[in-house]
């Protein structure tokens, strides 16, 4: 279904007393199908706390069209140790039922289980995890970049660069465009069937 395609960030807030904090990195993006605007995505990168890095990511949807009708509120949030993932939980509240996924490191493995709308996975997987969906709200892939962890699923895209500041992102047929500017990520096309979601940076 379209569940999986919508991905953004929660808004984490930085602590303000005592020095200066550093801020958390916060991206807004406007979802877009035909043309019309039916929802909203953040995707968020607390400032590092010590070696842990925490990535949230949050989109709200809403489509009615005719006899098409969906709804989504979608969370993931990952943290990082070292820049390796400890622990990936999605929850995705639907118009379809509620779903959820989670991968967690064990200390020499990761359990996953994937339980969303039509897809259901569970694995172990021993390498570890550097790098995921939610890593390339925040900069373009690193040259050689070969795979982004896929939270929703429990598994794995396949990136490969295109033209320029362009990235595709496939898995089992779906094809994601990730297009950058200037080292930032400021549009994504959805590729489905039906329509095409499009999602484009907000201005500051």
């Amino acid at each position: 279904m379209l569940n999986e395609i919508l991905l953004s960030a929660l808004p984490l807030a930085a602590a303000a007393q005592g020095p200066k904090a550093a801020a958390a990195e916060v991206r807004h993006y406007g979802i877009e199908v035909a043309g019309l605007r039916v929802g909203t995505m953040t995707a968020t990168r607390q400032a590092p706390v010590g070696p842990d890095v925490t990535y949230a990511l949050v989109s709200d949807v809403k489509v009615n069209f005719l006899f098409y009708h969906l709804k989504i509120y979608y969370q993931v949030t990952n943290r990082f140790r070292n820049g390796q993932l400890l622990l990936s939980t999605v929850e995705a509240h639907t118009n379809q039922g509620d779903f959820a996924s989670r991968a967690e490191w064990k200390g020499d493995h990761y359990d996953i289980v994937a339980d969303q709308y039509k897809h259901h996975y569970k694995a172990t997987e021993t390498q570890p995890i550097r790098y995921a969906v939610t890593n390339m709200f925040f900069g373009e892939p690193p040259a050689g970049q070969a795979r982004a962890f896929a939270e929703y699923f429990g598994d794995y895209f396949v990136l490969s660069r295109g033209q320029v500041g362009r990235w595709q992102a496939m898995r089992d047929g779906r094809e994601d465009e990730y297009q950058y500017a200037n080292g930032q990520l400021v549009t994504i096309i959805k590729k489905n069937p039906l329509k095409n979601f499009i999602i484009r940076l907000l201005p500051e």
